[in-house]
């Protein structure tokens, strides 16, 4: 792809610019942009297209109506046939014609600013077509950004799609892909992890604390970093290896903890202390772990964990206190040093980029724990990423009580208020919904996030005035059910926004947020940014596409298949697996594991896990879905536990059959049987054999077990 660097601005895909003529469509293009575009694609003649109805600034307004200047308008009377046409006309004299977008209400870092019903029209013209994305890294950039100079707009040119093959699904695939290739060049991303969270911690040391919830302290982040500091030349003594295991849960010791062997430019693993012994030894062995920090009274109370040796152990409360002096001295150099120096000072590199940063251990919920490598790279874009979509103020604060060995818990609620400057109220378990309830209503949090399975504790223990201050409800990992949405806003007068990751993404790719409010002019149109029953549009830098689950191929992304994902939060590989990287990593591609489509304004719908599908006489049926009809012919509600799951087995005769684990005992398997195809459930969706369980498996991430549910169907 060629580049060239002019004057304070960047174009990429120079060399896909179409040398016959072309409608170029931008993403947004203000006036100054315009101008830099138009003297950029000199000598080319070019011609403006813009909708009649639409609002325009007035410098931009000015400039289109100029003698010399070449405009041609559409309205909502004009027939896709005549504006063919004309367009084609112009294109047969190889000009390029450039659509100009109207002023339009946006949520922060779209994809497009323009309403999808305009593209749609506009790609259906059937002359060739060629999306432009333009990128202002400067709007969007990280709060340890923010005294870097502006670098300037970043102009992406996707590839062109030619008269055949010019329509939505296409277009918004291609202008994906072009937002992906802006995006990675920021200069932020090739940081040392442990440099910004420096960076982050010095910047707002003053000004943002840690409370933790636990024992009811309050730290600044500058003696965060302070004590950070002091731990992380003890840590570099006690050990060589590269990496260096960390097994706390939510508090003030894990911050350090894990911000200290950033510091020491180790790569801190976080266990899952709630894995199986088997799971754990296989984790420790395929890290090459010998240090692990730890607290004396975190290591009585987790009692069933295989604790090593104590000259192993790091126990952070023992070591903190004789480092005191230390601590202060680190406190008074901070303060009186730049950051460049302070990094120098103790040995760690600026520039991270490609190199392991963070490892996390998959939660084994259908197998063998893998070792997940998160790149420096990986963890500063998902940060920038989906800080710059939530667009949260230097006042609001977050909830921080998910595993730090879950990748929801360890980025999104430890790094981005670590390097972003956000004060985090911590607890130790995010079940304890009415401890969290009067955590959230006494410390004023504004952003709570949390699997569903977390998030359903509130709907039993919280009142409506403990969640007056948040502002926003973040569910991920794990489906959240539509009628638990429903009686959470109607209890506790919050709407529940679902997003979508996975630990290999770092983990957030795709979130709902709330609608901008809408302008009083007719003529300026609202691009949505939240849909209910979707997990919300991509980030910003990640492109999707979809494919059939069989073979392979390509789908339009409106049509439901295998969901793939490319951005530079994308993780680099499982440590020492190479052919497991190689079954999900094709190119710089992942393949998801989910089934889901795209709609035509963006937003990403997931119709289950390839793991939760049986495939029955050739047909693809999703477990979720049947549960979902089950939960409705039971009318259980969801308030309460998770109280049945459905399977699938093998079966000679179907391939393969569904089996229903469920907690009630007093269940009427056949009557409910005839009443679910009574109601027009097809045969092959019902299940043909249940199975009664004391508890339906959870793992601590709030996910299904699925090894261990397999393991109870497999017995009915």
């Amino acid at each position: 792809m060629a580049s060239n660097l002019v004057d304070q601005f960047l174009i990429l895909g120079a060399d896909r610019v179409s040398n016959r003529g072309a409608l170029i469509i931008p993403s947004q293009l203000a006036f100054d942009q315009l101008l830099i575009l138009e003297n950029y694609l000199k000598p080319r003649s070019l011609v403006y297209l813009v909708d009649a109805n639409s609002a325009l600034d007035t410098p931009l307004r000015h400039y289109l109506e100029k003698d010399d200047v070449t405009t041609l308008q559409f309205d909502q009377t004009t027939q896709a046939a005549d504006l063919q046409k004309e367009l084609q006309r112009e294109i047969n004299q190889n000009h390029l014609v450039i659509f100009v977008p109207g002023k339009s209400v946006t949520a922060p870092t779209p994809l497009t600013t323009i309403p999808s019903a305009v593209t749609k029209f506009l790609v259906e013209t059937r002359v060739q077509v060629q999306a432009l994305v333009v990128d202002r890294p400067h709007m969007s950039r990280a709060s340890i950004e923010e005294d870097d100079p502006d670098p300037g707009p970043v102009f992406s040119f996707a590839e062109a799609l030619e008269r055949e093959s010019a329509n939505l699904p296409n277009f918004l695939e291609r202008l994906m892909e072009a937002n992906e290739a802006a995006f990675k060049r920021r200069r932020l991303l090739g940081k040392h992890l442990g440099y910004a969270a420096l960076q982050g911690l010095m910047k707002h040391g003053s000004n943002v604390s840690l409370i933790d919830g636990s024992d009811k302290s309050e730290t600044g982040f500058d003696r965060v970093l302070a004590a950070s500091l002091a731990l992380s030349k003890l840590i570099k003594k006690r050990t060589d290896k590269k990496r260096v295991a960390v097994i706390l849960p939510p508090g003030r010791a894990g911050f350090v903890a894990n911000t200290a062997v950033l510091l020491a430019n180790k790569v801190p693993v976080n266990l899952n202390f709630t894995a199986s012994k088997h799971a754990i030894d296989s984790s420790i062995e395929q890290a090459d772990l010998d240090l692990f920090i730890t607290a004396d009274r975190f290591r009585e109370k987790v009692s069933s964990f295989s604790w090593p040796a104590d000259d192993k152990t790091l126990l952070i409360e023992k070591a903190l206190p004789k480092l005191k002096w230390k601590i202060v001295f680190w406190l008074l150099v901070s303060k009186g040093i730049s950051e460049n120096k302070l990094a120098k000072m103790i040995g760690l590199p600026m520039v991270g980029g490609d190199e392991e940063a963070v490892l996390l251990f998959t939660s084994g919920s259908s197998g063998d724990p893998k070792g997940v490598i998160l790149t420096h790279r990986n963890l500063l874009a998902n940060i920038n990423q989906f800080s710059s979509r939530l667009n949260l103020s230097r006042t609001d604060r977050v909830l921080g009580c998910l595993p730090l060995f879950h990748s929801f818990g360890c980025t999104v609620t430890t790094l981005f208020p670590l390097i972003e400057g956000y004060t985090t109220v911590t607890y130790p378990s995010p079940i304890d919904s009415s401890r969290l309830a009067n955590l959230i209503e006494k410390h004023r949090v504004t952003l709570v996030l949390g699997t569903p399975t977390f998030l359903r504790g509130y709907l039993r223990k919280a009142k409506p005035e403990q969640f007056a201050s948040v502002k926003l409800v973040v569910a991920g990992a794990e489906k959240l059910p539509p009628s638990m949405a429903e009686s959470f806003q109607d209890k506790l007068g919050k709407e529940i926004l679902e997003g979508y990751g996975l630990t290999e993404t770092s983990p957030v790719s795709n979130v709902n947020i709330p609608d901008p409010t809408p302008d009083t002019d007719p003529n300026i149109p609202t691009i949505p940014a939240q849909r209910r029953g979707s997990v919300g549009q991509l980030l910003p830098g990640v492109a999707a596409r979809i494919t059939d689950p069989d073979t392979d191929m390509p789908l339009p992304l409106h049509q439901a298949g295998m969901i793939w994902l490319r951005g530079p939060n994308i993780f680099k590989g499982y440590l020492n697996q190479p052919e497991k990287s190689a079954e999900v990593l094709q190119g710089r591609w992942f393949k998801t594991g989910d089934i889901g489509r795209v709609d035509e304004d963006g937003f990403l719908y997931i119709e289950g896990r390839l793991s939760r599908f049986s495939k029955i006489g050739g047909e693809m049926v999703p477990h979720e879905t049947v549960e979902a009809y089950l939960n409705n012919a039971l009318r259980l509600t969801e308030d309460d536990e998770r109280k049945l799951v459905v399977m699938g087995v093998p079966d000679q005769a179907k391939g393969e059959t569904l089996v229903l684990l469920t907690t009630d005992h007093d269940l009427e398997f056949d009557a409910l049987r005839k009443h679910l195809i009574g109601e027009g459930v097809p045969q092959l969706w019902v299940p043909r054999k249940s199975k009664i369980v004391e508890a339906i498996p959870m793992l601590a991430s709030g996910k299904l077990d699925l090894k261990a549910c397999q393991e109870l169907a497999s017995q009915a």
